[in-house]
């Protein structure tokens, strides 16, 4: 799990718009902590569904259709990450619960809760020429951090990942 990151989970940092701060960008136009949530406990086609759901949010936030190759690499980013995240909960945590969506202007969120006891890591070593086990591994080099939060009635989890904004 990557620790590089100046500010604990779920702290995205001091708002754009102050000191040295851009307006410019697809992600300024979006309000504050937008959240959008989508209910994937026992549905058929989760991973698609969650796809197609994080894809509409991209264009209502500015971020599709992408303007140039910055914006589309981080859109594609973006939705690469919400499939192997629900792939995870479906291979290996009882199916997700539910996927949120979060953006600001610098930084989209992402988590995907589910009942599941085990946790997410990346298998290490990584062996790209082998099947499988490359969902964390694209998570982790994607993402500006990624982490784990157990649920407080003690079954479940939510995986979390956070994404820089295109600029």
């Amino acid at each position: 799990m990557s620790t590089t990151r100046p500010y604990p989970p779920g702290d995205l940092g001091p708002e754009p718009g102050g000191a040295g701060a851009s307006a410019a960008g697809p992600a300024a136009a979006v309000p504050a902590g937008q959240i959008r949530r989508l209910r994937l406990a026992g549905t058929r086609g989760a991973v698609a569904r969650a796809r197609d759901f994080a894809r509409e949010a991209l264009h209502d936030w500015g971020w599709l259709p992408a303007a140039g190759a910055d914006q589309r690499a981080a859109a594609e980013d973006a939705l690469l990450v919400v499939s192997e995240l629900v792939t995870n909960a479906c291979l290996h945590a009882e199916g997700p619960e539910e996927l949120r969506l979060r953006c600001t202007g610098k930084v989209l969120r992402l988590e995907v809760s589910d009942l599941g006891a085990g946790s997410p890591a990346p298998r290490s070593p990584h062996r790209p020429g082998r099947p499988g086990g490359h969902g964390m591994f694209i998570v982790q080099r994607l993402c500006l951090d990624w982490g784990v939060v157990r649920h407080a009635e003690g079954t479940g989890k939510t995986v979390w990942a956070e994404l820089a904004a295109p600029s």
